[in-house]
Order: structure tokens, then C-alpha cells, then sequence
């Protein structure tokens, strides 16, 4: 999957080379023989052709992208370039301000990785240490740490759509939210990652 490598850890970047290793392995094919498989596909929805994938072939979700993404390489870095990632999930200026100031700050931290996903911004070292998504109410970041770590902060939901690591997760309305005692726990965060 072509996703930038600055945008990825080193687990990561192992993770995606177990994937498709995996599928050569437990296939007998190769992903470039998977691909001649999958232009036959008469879908063109990403999700249609996962699922196409799915039921004719028996690919998971992760072996499907691997399969997907290799046939068009081009799409698949348009759709993974980060200016386009954070153009598509953070329209409001007030929540992109709030989104900036956490990707400085975090590229601030040496060894520090933004990745910029489709429905939220993750902010690794060798794992996630925390992760923001825009919401009605403003900007909930997640951070590896505990939800008693701080009196503003709330446990997380059931299905995030970030790490499960996050525990401590806070609502910020505007850049002053970034205080220091945010600051303070995204960097022990950081340093435990």
C-alpha cells in the first residue's frame, strides 16, 4: 500500500510488508498475479471491489487493499497525499487552526510521524500516541494516556475510529485548549510510544 513513509512508523511499515508476504504465502500468488485476478473486477467502487475481492476470492479487508491499491498505484497516492486528506476531513477553518497547531507541535517532537488519515489525524513515535477527528462540538483528541490523567478528560467512545491506546480523550473548542498541561501529556504520551 503506497502510503508516504514519513507518514508511517517502522511497526508500521513491517506491518504492511506481513501483509502482503501473507498473501504471496498463503495464496501461491504473487500481488502482481493478484492484480491480472482483480482487473477482471467489474466493480469500481473501492468498497464494491474489496467486497468483490472478498467473496470470489476469500481476501480480507487488509489483503484487498493490498491487491487494490498495487493495480493503480497512481489513485491509490492520490487518495493517501496528506494535503488532500486534510483538505477532505478538515473544512472548518476553526478545527483546521485547532489541527495545525497539534501537527506543529507534534512535528516539534523528535521522531515524532503525523499521519493523516481519512476520518482523523494520528500522531505517532513507533506507535500511536494520540489522534484527533473534527466533530459538532469542535476537535476530540485521544491520547495514550489514562482518562483520570486529567479532569477534562472522558473515556472513550466504543468505536473511535483511532487506536485503542487512546484512553484519554478531551473536546478542544480552540487553540488555547492546547494548554500546558495538554502539551504536558502528549509528550509523556509520546515518550511511552
Amino acid at each position: 500500500m503506497p502510503i508516504p513513509d514519513s507518514s508511517i512508523t517502522d511497526q508500521q511499515k513491517k506491518w504492511f510488508a506481513s501483509v502482503r508476504e501473507g498473501l504471496e504465502r498463503d495464496t501461491g500468488k504473487t500481488v502482481e498475479e493478484w492484480v491480472k485476478i482483480f482487473r477482471k473486477c467489474p466493480e469500481t467502487s473501492y468498497k464494491k471491489q474489496a467486497d468483490w475481492l472478498r467473496a470470489n476470492y476469500g481476501l480480507g479487508v487488509n489483503r484487498a487493499a493490498m491487491v487494490i491499491y498495487a493495480a493503480d498505484p497512481e489513485k491509490a497516492a492520490a487518495e493517501d497525499d496528506p494535503s488532500l486528506l486534510v483538505a477532505g476531513l478538515w473544512r472548518d477553518p476553526a478545527q483546521l487552526k485547532i489541527h495545525d497547531a497539534l501537527v506543529a507541535h507534534v512535528s516539534k517532537m523528535k521522531g515524532g510521524i503525523v499521519g493523516e488519515k481519512k476520518t482523523f489525524t494520528g500522531f505517532s513515535r513507533k506507535y500511536q500516541f494520540a489522534a484527533i477527528r473534527p466533530t459538532k462540538d469542535g476537535v476530540r483528541l485521544g491520547i495514550a494516556v489514562p482518562s483520570k490523567s486529567s479532569k477534562r478528560f472522558e473515556a472513550p467512545k466504543k468505536n473511535e475510529g483511532w487506536s485503542d491506546r487512546n484512553k484519554g480523550v478531551v473536546v478542544l473548542t480552540s487553540t488555547k485548549d492546547i494548554d500546558a498541561e495538554i502539551k504536558a501529556l502528549l509528550k509523556a504520551a509520546f515518550e511511552a510510544s
